[in-house]
């Protein structure tokens, strides 16, 4: 398929500028590990403080990275199976507005005025540039959606009258509706409290209604991350497994996204079981439908697994009577043509497995006290965001940039290579940081200047081993992103060989059900809506009136002073001053 100069040109700067910070992100992953082992023993490095480091790395790998990706993969899969031009002026407008905000919030990232950590939790404040540009940053991202995606969609039911809308379309479209709910409670946060206590219009805010509505949005935003790599592992695996591949069921692939829109919602509250201001009934609900997403992804390890069951054993028919031997088939390492991406998607689900059981345990409601707040919790999340989604995300990226530029990939051994690498460092880093999480070694804290200093008072031997492990971890990590890296711009900057076509490979359904009922999304998205809304209103009412909650002033990283005067200051000024009348 031919593509528009224009719009190719957006395409491939929306893969290379989030590819470009993720350097930065993944250099300061590997710092972190080298502080918590206490190889490095301060709180700075090259200017670079142990907190803003933190908050870089959490940012831009899992808020940025993805954010943009995923409108670069959403406006090839529009572009490809709808086979209608994007508009120029609308992906000019997102591409300004995610990079512009992207940039204004980096500026106070890499000048240490938003050491807020990714979940920016109050009273720490950032500078007002932090949350503007990641408002400015979301919006971008909603922009095509509105004003490309959806009038091509609907212009495209109405020519195809009756016929199912590409699935790839359909997961996509599912994904990003999805993205605009779930952005409304984080948006709110912002604009109605951090931000006004950022610029100095308030001097007091409810942190614990802060912290309610970052985790309504906190959690469903992994399913954000997550699904687009899904709609890759059920169009583009099973075609490539063997060239000719096919997915197993189209209607248990589109049932999965539905599931998917219905449970994402009414899961934060897990990530609140320690909180004491919700009521715990509340907090068990939520944990149960948490629970409840594990079905779509027990769903995709079926369908998946089918699709690339009958794939091999329909192309080698020695393995056809096999129960499992059809796996040594798989070619997890291969050069020849579109099979490098293979190894990509395995390491991914590889690791997505291990990811999928230490979820369990956080969503538990009795387990998570034990693993709340400890080294097990980011353990679990670099199997999954930094597991299958970024994996995915990263072969696919090289996948487009060689169609979108017309170049041959480089180094295409390195490539394939290179996610072996991820995924033994990522399986060996899930390993240290489980483990120390049971024997309590905390997440988030510099333990190479306390806990892990044998000169400190706090100094814990027991968790020496694990931090040191996880630094080997980071450095496998960290080579099979350089090998990658290398192919990715090798490519990048090598001469354009072959003419300019995007073709995506495409496995077509060897079941293809009708199944009506999932075709019509507005039901299905105004019931996930109303779900989501009243699962909140009674956790929203607790923080806001009935629970233990109360307003604090904002504070930096800096100093224990607050940087806005609270109210109660105030208020006992103006007693005072009234007594001494």
């Amino acid at each position: 398929m031919k593509v528009d100069k224009t719009i190719r040109n957006i395409i491939v700067a929306e893969l290379v500028f989030p590819i470009l910070l993720l350097v930065f992100g993944i250099y300061h992953g590997l710092m972190q590990v080298l502080y918590r082992a206490g190889v490095i023993k301060d709180m700075s490095v090259g200017g670079i403080e142990y907190y803003q480091g933190l908050t870089l790395h959490g940012v831009i790998n899992a808020i940025v990275f993805t954010t943009i990706i995923i409108v670069a993969l959403g406006n090839i899969v529009f572009l490809y199976y709808l086979k209608k031009p994007l508009r120029p002026a609308v992906q000019w407008l997102s591409l300004i507005l995610m990079f512009g905000g992207t940039l204004m919030a980096a500026w106070a990232m890499f000048t240490g005025k938003a050491n807020v950590l990714y979940t920016f939790y109050p009273p720490l404040i950032a500078h007002w540039s932090f949350y503007l540009g990641a408002a400015l940053l979301i919006i971008g991202s909603i922009v095509p959606l509105f004003f490309d995606w959806l009038p091509n969609y609907i212009l495209w039911k109405r020519e195809n009258p009756g016929q199912k809308v590409p699935f790839a379309v359909y997961g996509m479209l599912i994904n990003h509706i999805m993205w605009v709910i779930m952005v409304v409670p984080v948006v709110i946060e912002v604009l109605f409290q951090l931000l006004p206590l950022s610029l100095g219009l308030v001097q007091e805010i409810n942190p614990s209604l802060a912290r309610t509505l970052f985790w309504a949005f906190g959690h469903p935003v992994v399913y954000f991350w997550l699904l687009p790599a899904y709609v890759m592992l059920y169009t583009v695996l099973p075609k490539i497994v063997t060239g000719d591949g096919k997915l197993y069921s189209d209607g248990a692939a589109r049932f999965v996204f539905i599931l998917f829109l219905i449970f994402s919602f009414p899961v934060g509250l897990h990530h609140q079981f320690t909180e004491p201001g919700i009521t715990n009934n509340y907090k068990l609900i939520h944990a149960l439908f948490t629970f409840g997403v594990a079905v779509p992804s027990m769903i995709t390890a079926f369908t998946v697994a089918a699709s690339l069951e009958y794939s091999i054993k329909s192309k080698y028919p020695e393995v056809r009577n096999s129960l499992f031997y059809w796996w040594t088939k798989i070619p997890y390492i291969s050069l020849e043509g579109n099979k490098w991406l293979v190894s990509y998607f395995m390491a991914g689900l590889f690791l997505f497995f291990v990811g999928g059981i230490t979820g369990i345990v956080n969503a538990s409601y009795n387990m998570n006290q034990v693993v709340h707040n400890t080294s097990f919790v980011p353990g679990h999340f670099h199997t999954t965001v930094g597991g299958l989604v970024t994996l995915v995300f990263l072969g696919m990226s090289l996948f487009f940039l060689s169609q979108l530029t017309g170049k041959e990939i480089r180094f295409k051994g390195l490539a394939v290579l290179a996610p072996w690498l991820w995924w033994q460092g990522m399986l060996i880093f899930e390993y240290a940081m489980s483990i120390a999480g049971f024997h309590g070694f905390p997440r988030r804290t510099n333990t190479g200047i306390s806990y892990l200093n044998p000169e400190s008072p706090l100094y814990r031997p027991e968790w020496v081993g694990y931090a040191e492990l996880s630094v080997f971890a980071g450095v496998l990590i960290v080579v099979g992103f350089i090998f990658w890296a290398v192919s990715f711009f090798g490519t990048l900057l090598s001469p354009a060989t072959k003419e300019v076509e995007l073709e995506v490979p495409t496995a077509e359904p060897y079941h293809d059900e009708k199944m009506p009922a999932l075709q019509k999304l507005t039901p299905w998205v105004v019931f996930s809506s109303l779900l989501f809304l009243v699962s909140y209103i009674p956790a929203l009412y607790d923080v806001t009136k009935r629970g233990v909650f109360f307003d604090s002033p904002g504070y930096n990283d800096k100093s224990p002073a607050p940087i806005t005067k609270p109210q109660s200051a105030k208020d006992e000024k103006k007693e005072m001053a009234e007594v001494i009348k």
